[in-house]
């Protein structure tokens, strides 16, 4: 009977290790999404600011529409601004999960130091 209550709570740590991972790897892809928008912002913000203020700029919607460079330089500063909220927030999410997943890692290890049987038993199934 406690071998099926480990089997059961090792099947449970690999689900939740599985899930964990994946929710990682979604938050890392995130990341490294807003990461390039923050990098083209910045980039486009760079060179807007070395236009005169007379310059006619163009803002790009499917087709090109006059703006002024103000409006252009603010839009640019908003989309930066946004991108590092959204990494910070991110940055939180993945060392939660990290933490989450070294503990997921730990309770496995505790329950195969318990119960080196199990492993045995968990190998021998997927097995079959």
């Amino acid at each position: 009977m406690a071998d099926e209550a480990n089997r059961t709570a090792f099947l449970e740590l690999q689900s939740r290790m599985i899930e964990t991972t994946g929710k990682l790897k979604q938050v890392q892809n995130q990341m490294r999404n807003k990461e390039g928008e923050k990098k083209r912002a910045f980039l486009t913000l760079e060179e807007l600011r070395q236009l005169s203020e007379d310059t006619n700029t163009y803002k790009s919607i499917g087709k090109f529409v006059l703006e002024p460079k103000s409006l252009l330089v603010n839009e640019q500063e908003q989309k930066l601004k946004d991108s590092e909220a959204a990494i910070a927030s991110l940055q939180i999410s993945k060392e939660y999960l990290e933490k989450q997943l070294a503990e997921i890692e730990n309770n496995l290890r505790e329950l195969l130091q318990q119960d080196p049987g199990i492993a045995r038993q968990i190998m021998s199934m997927s097995v079959m």
